[in-house]
């Protein structure tokens, strides 16, 4: 497959430099096992960028960079993408797309960071753009399904799962009056249409996460696309007492939040009400679009302007929620949930809206979430003898999902490397300031 018998390595990190540093002992790790793999194979491994030493990291962490790294990498070498940690995909991508060599994705199979999860979200993209690429995991790199898929790719330029578990979706096993109901509430979604809120599209680089308009359309859903700045804005707007009114009706209803002083790395009250007016802003611009569902892209731009979306996510896929009313003294929404996909994930957006749909129309609780399959092993203990999935998610997940709902329910804070600041909440005491003199002016 190569002449030379080397493979050039490159590694996607965080737009974020916090992350980036905090993780990088993880990808170094990783790296170095992989490396030892291909080199007992008789391979040699050429890094296609170096550790930064004023950033302290070595990730590729922009797509301006990732176009610049790509550009000095031989078009037809075998490539490994080497991914330890969540990353934006968008930083490789566009080299990816061009590479005429062999692609092979590799993942630790690790619970401290979502490799796993930048991996499937490389090859998600990967496969929507139509480049051809091989993957593989592994927890310590020195196990036979690796070691043997690693012989097979450097030696074949490609490698081919087992896929014998998969079965084609056949309906057999629908009885005619639910395949009945599925075609009329399938008919009427594409009669009546409806409205999907994207707040602030792409801004992550999820490209996989993106449906084009032309296939969202057949199914009878319109995009809404909106902007963060005008959320925040519309936030602005939210009075401190109807912020302090979400508060009480969650203490009310028996929800728990680990308020602490320290505004870099707890929790605070303060934190907590300007998530409460992103909470009405967001029900507000909804009501506004006439959306029926949205999306917040909450790791980035919000996320140097307020805390993040979480709590709002959570509270618009739940059906019993704290009330929002219009300036008329309307309640939006009344009585139903505004499902939230996180992270714009335009995909859960659609299965999300469906769902929620679907399940009431069937007489059930239609309140549901998209979740990351980060890792599993097998486990035992605890009544538990088998393997065992970790499911998580960074937002949207309801109180109907939690035992005891809301009283099961506990607000923390987010890590401060994807969420950094104090300035936030002095950002909007100085803004609530400057409304009051200009009240006061008014007067």
């Amino acid at each position: 497959m190569s002449e030379t018998n080397e493979v050039w390595l490159v590694a996607s990190g965080d737009l974020r430099i916090a992350a980036n540093q905090l993780c990088w002992d993880a990808q170094v790790t990783m790296e170095r096992s992989l490396i030892n793999a291909v080199e007992a194979a008789g391979w040699k491994v050429r890094r296609g960028h170096a550790y930064d030493a004023v950033k302290k990291h070595g990730f590729i962490d922009s797509q301006k960079m990732g176009i610049a790294v790509f550009r000095n990498i031989p078009a037809n070498v075998p490539l490994i993408v080497a991914e330890s940690v969540w990353q934006y995909k968008h930083h490789v991508l566009a080299g990816l797309t061009t590479h005429r060599g062999p692609i092979l994705t590799v993942a630790n199979w690790s619970g401290q960071w979502p490799g796993l999860v930048g991996m499937l979200n490389i090859n998600g993209s990967l496969t929507k753009a139509g480049v051809a690429y091989s993957t593989l995991w592994s927890e310590k790199f020195d196990d036979d399904f690796f070691l043997q898929g690693l012989e097979k790719w450097l030696t074949e330029g490609i490698v081919k799962h087992d896929l014998r578990h998969v079965k084609k979706y056949t309906g057999s096993a629908l009885t005619n009056a639910d395949e009945e109901t599925g075609i009329a509430f399938a008919r009427q979604l594409r009669q009546q249409k409806a409205i999907m809120g994207v707040f602030d599209e792409g801004c992550m680089g999820m490209y996989n996460a993106i449906v084009p308009d032309q296939l969202l359309h057949a199914t009878g859903i319109f995009k809404e696309r909106l902007s963060q700045s005008a959320l925040y804005a519309k936030m602005l707007t939210v009075k401190d007492e109807e912020a302090e009114a979400i508060v009480q009706w969650l203490l009310d209803k028996g929800m728990q939040f680990s308020w602490g002083n320290v505004e870099e790395t707890e929790l605070t009250k303060e934190q907590t009400l300007l998530q409460c007016k992103m909470y009405i802003a967001a029900v507000r611009m909804a009501d506004e679009f006439g959306c029926d569902t949205i999306g917040i892209q909450y790791q980035q731009g919000l996320k140097d302007l307020v805390p993040a979306s979480d709590l709002v996510e959570g509270l618009l896929n739940n059906t019993d929620r704290p009330p929002v009313h219009d300036e008329t003294g309307r309640e939006l929404y009344a009585g139903q949930a505004l499902p939230h996909f996180n992270e714009v994930d335009e995909c859960a957006g659609i299965d999300a809206l469906v769902t929620y749909r679907l399940w009431n129309q069937l007489g059930m609780s239609g309140e549901n979430t998209l979740h990351d399959i980060r890792w599993g092993e097998y486990y035992r203990g605890n009544g538990v003898d088998g393997f065992v999935w970790v499911f998580l998610i960074s937002g949207a997940a309801p109180p109907a999902h939690f035992i005891g709902g809301y009283k099961g329910a506990r607000s923390d804070r987010q890590t401060p490397m994807y969420f950094p600041g104090r300035w936030h909440t002095e950002r909007h005491q100085q803004t609530r300031i400057d409304r009051m003199e200009q009240d006061l002016c008014r007067e």
